[in-house]
């Protein structure tokens, strides 16, 4: 299964609440959960703690989950798309910046399902790799270093990495390369994470090996179900 993350931010005049707030409750519910072939939908609004660098450049960013590449052209050049989803846009997004992943997920740490009730916190960090290592390098780096050192931290309770799959490269050099995800109770869980010696000595030296430090972002969310695992 494909998972598509669509990082937006506001458009010019209006604010970071009332973006996330038209975002969950009319552009997802009215117009992307309408796509074809949506197995799973999830909005996550970024909260305006923990992230790094600070402001985040995005408000937000959404997760679809379809089977495969033909179910994702399908569902973009459909009508619910052009004619709802895209053509609602400038209504809420600086669609101009918006920057958006096909990837696979790769689950570093399993931990509790997905819950459309959960009050957990995810914490995202978007990745592009850094110069003169190749895309093979970069994600066996993600997946078996420092994925793994990401799942060490106290407090994780689930940890997966995010990598775009290669065909998507085939035509071009995508944004960016993928995203860690990770999900903790609360505040408190994240803040002593960031402040842990995992993070400082271990997490924060491993980007420096494989990432482009002027593209990585880190942000913490809440996470809304539009279309949950457990209507999809």
């Amino acid at each position: 299964m494909l998972r598509s993350l669509i990082y937006a931010a506001p458009k010019p005049g209006m604010t970071v609440q009332d973006f996330q707030d038209y975002w969950v409750h009319k552009h997802a519910v009215q117009f992307a959960s309408k796509l074809p072939g949506v197995r799973l939908y999830s909005v996550d609004t970024f909260l305006d703690w923990g992230s790094d660098p600070t402001p985040s450049l995005f408000a937000g960013c959404a997760e679809i989950w379809m089977d495969d590449a033909d179910a994702l052209m399908t569902a973009f050049q459909s009508p619910e798309y052009l004619k709802g989803a895209r053509a609602d846009e400038p209504n809420w997004a600086a669609f101009w910046m918006t920057v958006s992943l096909v990837t696979e997920t790769h689950t570093i740490l399993a931990g509790p399902p997905d819950n459309r009730d959960s009050t957990a916190l995810k914490m995202m960090v978007l990745v592009k790799r850094k110069e003169g290592l190749d895309v093979a390098a970069f994600q066996t780096a993600m997946r078996a270093v420092q994925g793994p050192k990401l799942a060490a931290l106290p407090g994780v309770r689930r940890c997966e990495v995010c990598l775009v799959p290669d065909p998507f490269y085939a035509t071009a050099e995508t944004p960016y390369d993928g995203a860690a995800v990770l999900w903790f109770d609360d505040q408190a869980a994240v803040e002593a994470a960031l402040a842990s010696d995992v993070w400082t000595q271990q997490v924060e030296p491993g980007w420096a090996d494989c990432v482009n430090p002027k593209y990585r972002h880190r942000m913490v969310m809440q996470e809304h179900w539009i279309v949950g695992p457990d209507l999809a």
